[in-house]
């Protein structure tokens, strides 16, 4: 009797996961001009350039760079919608187009988020081992985002 319940409640459980792969999340980066992007306006160290790349823009911009497995729902669901959070949060593809008052009070966050070891978020870490900050990196990024403040 619990063998049958248990062997249908397996085979329910495998044709959900299958049903749920054909639910998939738009891996389309938005088109945005590139001379408002952070690094283009801002023309930092080739340094800071590759940090931000390395551990910033694959949630905070429109250049992302979709892995293998956002091919598998529902971890895709996961990352899709934690880069529209951090998107809406601070986008670097659209930088030129906030206000001063926006820009400062975002380089303010990025140095504080930095700072206290915020961001990169761990869970980023996992499959991403090369986004990961030394506390000189941490020190060298926050020191920038401070320095660009008006």
């Amino acid at each position: 009797m619990i063998k049958k319940i248990l062997k249908k409640v397996l085979i329910g459980l495998a044709v959900l996961v299958v049903v749920i792969q054909f639910f998939r999340i738009d891996k389309t980066n938005p088109v945005t001009a590139i001379e408002i992007d952070f690094i283009e306006v801002n023309h930092p160290p080739v340094e800071i350039a590759a940090l931000l790349k390395t551990s910033c823009y694959d949630c905070h911009s429109n250049q992302v760079s979709y892995p293998w497995y956002t091919n598998i729902a529902p971890v895709s669901w996961f990352i899709k919608d934690h880069i529209n959070e951090g998107r809406e949060e601070l986008n670097f593809s659209e930088w030129g187009d906030y206000s001063l008052k926006r820009k400062d009070h975002k380089l303010e966050e990025c140095a504080e988020e930095v700072e206290e070891g915020e961001m990169p978020l761990d869970s980023y870490f996992i499959m991403h081992s090369e986004a990961e900050l030394t506390h000189e990196q941490r020190e060298t990024l926050e020191g920038y985002f401070t320095g660009l403040r008006k």
